[in-house]
């Protein structure tokens, strides 16, 4: 027989607070603490961005760490939920990224992590053309991609085809 847990509700003053805690988390490289504590402030405040954000990163905190495809998928379903369309396509440009950047640390091929960096400086590019003035993030993330392909010595395929692996 195993246990039912109900989840404990936050409260909306809380928000900032847990918010701050999830950021701490992430730089204490717990990914999953921070998913976590975003889930309870998107239960309370469903569309509130910058708790999908932190949600974002977390999720793609983990794909670089593990094989797993679970988190790639609900980090864009968050992405289509991110109302400003600059940050949309930069976050799109980091989900490619990381994804990129996993394939790289868990030794698949380099032709998939050189196509997920490949999007990812699209996604920059076309955030790049339209980011906020003063706001060069899009601008450094592609210059990273770069400098990763480069130092990497990563290639495209001969025939650009295939599919990456399933994780």
């Amino acid at each position: 027989m195993t246990e039912s847990f109900a989840l404990k509700p936050i409260s909306k003053p809380g928000i900032p607070r847990a918010l701050e805690k999830a950021e701490r988390y992430r730089l204490l490289n717990d990914p999953e603490g921070a998913e976590s504590i975003c889930l309870d402030i998107l239960a309370l405040e469903p569309d509130h961005q910058q708790a999908l954000v932190v949600l974002i990163l977390a999720l793609t905190d983990q794909v670089v760490r593990q094989a797993a495809t679970q988190p790639i998928e609900r980090a864009r379903e968050c992405l289509a939920r991110l109302t400003d369309e600059y940050e949309r396509i930069y976050y799109e440009g980091l989900i490619d990224e990381r994804r990129a950047r996993g394939y790289l640390v868990r030794g698949h091929s380099r032709i998939f992590a050189y196509d997920g960096f490949r999007d990812a400086m699209e996604a920059y590019e076309k955030a790049g053309a339209i980011r906020p003035a003063g706001n060069d993030d899009a601008l450094l993330r592609w210059n990273a991609c770069v400098r990763t392909i480069q130092l990497s010595n990563l290639r495209p395929s001969a025939d650009n085809g295939g599919e990456p692996p399933l994780e």
